[in-house]
C-alpha cells in the first residue's frame, strides 16, 4: 500500500544527478517491480533484517533500539499514572454511585478523555514550568523531565480506565455472590475490595493490552511538544520523508508488540476469573 502513494523518497532532492538517483533506486530495490520488492522484504524480514533507512545513515533496527527505550520510559510512567489513578477514581465513583462524588469523579474522567494532548501539553508547561518553575519544559534529561510528558500522555487513558472500572464494578456489585457477601455481614469496604474489584476490573484488563502498546510505542504529538526523540517521532518523520523501510519496520515492530500484549491479556483473564480457566 505504501508503494501506491504518489511520489518517491528522493523526489524532494531535486538537485540529485540522474546517475546518482538510479544508483540509490538500485540500492533500495526501487527499480524492481512492487511484487519483487515485497518478496525481497519478506525474505529479509524472516532473517530478522528490517532494512536500512533511506534518509538516515542507520539501519531500522538501530533507530528502533535508540528510540524505543525513550518511548518505553515515558510510556511506562504514563501507564502507571493512568492505571493507578484511573482504577482509584473508578472504584471511588462506583462505591458512591449517583452522588456528587460520583458525578465529580466522572466529570474529571471525561475532562481527561476530551482534552487533546496538543492542548494539555502546552497547558501543563505553562503552569508547572513557566509559572511555578517546578519542572523543565522540554527535553529528556533526568527523571523529573519525564513527569509532564507522562501526565500528558496518561491523562486520556486514565479517563477511559476510570469509566471502565466504574461500569465494570457496578455490574459486579449486582451479582448474587455480592449479595451473599453482604448478607454475611461484611462491611462495604470488604465487599468492594475483597470480592468485587477483581472481576469488576476485567474491562480494564481488556483495555490495558492495546493501551500499553499505544503508550509504549510512543506518541508523535507528545514527543513533538516535549522534544522527545522517541519511536513515535521517527514514525511520523518517516511518513513525511517517504522513508518506507523505517515506516514498515516500525509498523511490524508495533504489530508484534500488540500481539504479544494481547496474549498476556488472555492469560490474565484466566488468572483473574477462575470460570474462564475452568472452561478451558
Amino acid at each position: 500500500m505504501l508503494k501506491l502513494a504518489p511520489g518517491g523518497p528522493f523526489d524532494a532532492e531535486r538537485s540529485l544527478p540522474a546517475e546518482t538517483q538510479r544508483n540509490l533506486e538500485r540500492r533500495y530495490n526501487l527499480n524492481l517491480p512492487v511484487a519483487q520488492q515485497y518478496l525481497l522484504y519478506m525474505g529479509a524480514l524472516v532473517r530478522g533484517d528490517l532494512g536500512h533507512s533511506m534518509k538516515r545513515n542507520q539501519s531500522v533496527k538501530e533507530i528502533i533500539d535508540e528510540s524505543f527505550g525513550v518511548s518505553v520510559r515515558v510510556g511506562l510512567l504514563a501507564l502507571v499514572f493512568a492505571t493507578a489513578f484511573g482504577i482509584a477514581l473508578g472504584v471511588f465513583a462506583a462505591s458512591r454511585q449517583n452522588t456528587w462524588w460520583d458525578h465529580g469523579a466522572m466529570a474529571f474522567a471525561l475532562f481527561g478523555i476530551s482534552v487533546p494532548s496538543f492542548v494539555l501539553g502546552p497547558l501543563l508547561i505553562m503552569v508547572f514550568s513557566l509559572q511555578l518553575g517546578w519542572l523543565p519544559p522540554a527535553r529528556i534529561d533526568g527523571l523529573e523531565t519525564y513527569l509532564l510528558p507522562a501526565a500528558t500522555l496518561g491523562l486520556i487513558f486514565m479517563g477511559v480506565i476510570a469509566r471502565l472500572a466504574r461500569s465494570g464494578l457496578l455490574e459486579t456489585l449486582r451479582q448474587d455472590y455480592i449479595r451473599t457477601a453482604r448478607a454475611k455481614g461484611l462491611s462495604e469496604r470488604q465487599v468492594v475490595w475483597k470480592h468485587a474489584v477483581r472481576l469488576g476490573l476485567m474491562p480494564v484488563v481488556t483495555y490495558l493490552g492495546p493501551a500499553t502498546a499505544a503508550l509504549i510505542t510512543g506518541s508523535f504529538v507528545v514527543e513533538k511538544i516535549f522534544q522527545i526523540p522517541g519511536l513515535g517521532f521517527y514514525f511520523v518523520a518517516s511518513i513525511t520523508d517517504r522513508d518506507d523501510p523505517v515506516l514498515t519496520g516500525v509498523l511490524v515492530f508495533y504489530a508484534v508488540f500488540l500481539v504479544a500484549l494481547n496474549l498476556i491479556v488472555d492469560i490474565a483473564y484466566g488468572i483473574l476469573d477462575p470460570r474462564i480457566r475452568d472452561k478451558r
